[in-house]
């Protein structure tokens, strides 16, 4: 069970006809005239997209686009791990092991993973290639549903470095958005030994102080800003708050209603007004893939239960300091401040993007893309 097994993802035609037939009976609530996004997804905007979802949304397309990678399962600590793992042309190629986040799954990076791998192909310096390792958090996708409590941040990253010794990489760089920005650099403190190098983008515990006598480590302007955000939090934070209390309450609308799950995985794909963003609007067909992929694999309870998991690893205490070069990429959205980030990571890298957002390797791909390389580059390739 611990050898990696070669997997590919194939839906039976029945559950995409049960998908469409359960779309078509949706029960919709009404709302407030004029509310907008005020009050969360907006009904108008709801209903356009679950109808393209169950009459225009072509599932065999991106089934298919899966597939071409290269994809894997194994099981660590007693869980089942899909991971993708594309190698390079370039014998030299740095391994890198990328952590998606919520309520995301790896078919966000199939975008960056073509010029990651190959990057002569791709108009880049062949020098700049990686050895690409994308698993699936444990209770999302196709790693889920998780079968007892404790996946939690720390538990991931430690199936991390377990999974990286299984494929005979000793020195690696780490990579991470959103949630995959907390257990990257978790995995530099677990493996520091083994870590070349740590990349995050939305980093997502580096926006709002744990302890209000972090402020005191802020300059006057990251202060006010730290203020700025915790106001901003106050009014985004539903969903998070419910998934890190109660995420098995949660879980029978999600995997009884996709139209449910839909609206709620929106919460954060876009929880705001589109036409007023300063993001990159994420594809329809991405945001209808990620959905699809939780519906298809019942996974969206189990993808919850992360926030439950990781709320004393990840907001009740600032973790330790690691050691290993951290680079931040910050997109229109992102919030993180840098005197936040480096009291636990070493930040040797910030940079503040014009374009893209929460979700860059949707948004912007080409920016996260050349960010990566341009940080590991000055590290030198792993072996």
């Amino acid at each position: 069970m611990t050898t990696p097994r070669p997997f590919r993802v194939a839906v039976p035609q029945a559950d995409l006809d049960d998908l469409r037939a359960r779309l078509a009976r949706t029960r919709w609530p009404d709302e407030l005239p004029g509310a907008g996004w005020a009050y969360g997804v907006p009904k108008d905007y709801l209903t356009e997209l679950a109808g393209y979802w169950r009459t225009g949304y072509d599932w065999r397309f991106h089934e298919a686009r899966l597939n071409r990678i290269p994809q894997f399962t194994t099981t660590i600590d007693g869980q089942t791990v899909h991971f993708l793992h594309a190698r390079s042309p370039e014998p030299d190629a740095t391994p890198l092991i990328i952590t998606h986040g919520w309520p995301s799954t790896v078919y966000d990076l199939l975008g960056i993973l073509g010029p990651l791998i190959d990057p002569r192909a791709h108009g880049g310096d062949p020098a700049d290639a990686f050895h690409v390792v994308a698993p699936s958090v444990p209770g999302f996708a196709f790693s889920g549903p998780t079968r007892e409590p404790g996946w939690g941040v720390r538990r991931v990253a430690r199936a991390w470095a377990e999974l990286m010794r299984r494929l005979g990489y000793h020195r690696y760089g780490a990579q991470g958005g959103d949630f995959g920005s907390i257990v990257s650099p978790e995995l530099a403190r677990i493996a520091p030994d083994h870590l070349l190098g740590v990349h995050v983008n939305a980093l997502a515990n580096a926006a709002t102080p744990i302890d209000p006598a972090e402020l005191d480590a802020l300059s006057p302007a990251e202060r006010e800003r730290a203020r700025d955000n915790q106001r901003w939090w106050y009014g985004h934070s539903g969903y998070a708050t419910q998934m890190s209390t109660r995420p098995q309450t949660l879980a029978y609308a999600l995997n009884d209603s996709p139209a449910g799950q839909l609206a709620w995985n929106l919460e954060w794909f876009a929880d705001w007004d589109p036409g007023e963003s300063d993001q990159t609007p994420v594809e329809r067909d991405a945001i209808l893939t990620d959905v699809t992929i939780f519906w298809l694999t019942g996974t969206a309870g189990s993808a919850a239960r992360l926030y439950y998991e990781a709320v004393p690893e990840a907001w009740g205490r600032r973790p330790a300091r690691s050691p290993v070069p951290t680079a931040v990429a910050n997109f229109p959205g992102d919030r993180a401040i840098r005197g936040l980030a480096e009291l636990s990571s070493t930040v040797t890298r910030w940079t503040n993007h014009p374009r893209g957002g929460h979700f860059a390797s949707l948004q912007a791909p080409d920016l996260l893309v050349t960010d990566i390389r341009e940080f590991f580059r000055t590290l030198g390739p792993g072996r």
